[in-house]
């Protein structure tokens, strides 16, 4: 039972947990740092979820940085 359900919501889990381990510092500090914890709880469920569908990366970097090197193109004249 518990291998089914780690295979289905094991991402999210570890997400969520990682978010809240990185944002447990800043609880000690305030209202303020509590929101940027629960920030971080929400995108690491966001990323946790994108592991458990399978659906790849939440961002594509050789896009972004194609994407750069058409904008920017490298060296001066």
């Amino acid at each position: 039972m518990w291998r089914i359900w780690w295979d289905n919501y094991g991402g999210r889990t570890l997400g969520v947990a990682a978010g809240m381990l990185c944002g447990l510092i800043y609880l000690i500090a305030g209202f303020w740092d509590m929101l940027f914890c629960a920030l971080l709880v929400a995108i690491g469920f966001a990323v946790g979820k994108q592991r458990d569908e399978r659906r790849g990366p939440l961002f594509h970097w050789g896009r972004l940085t194609e994407w750069l090197s058409d904008r920017w193109p490298g060296g001066r004249s």
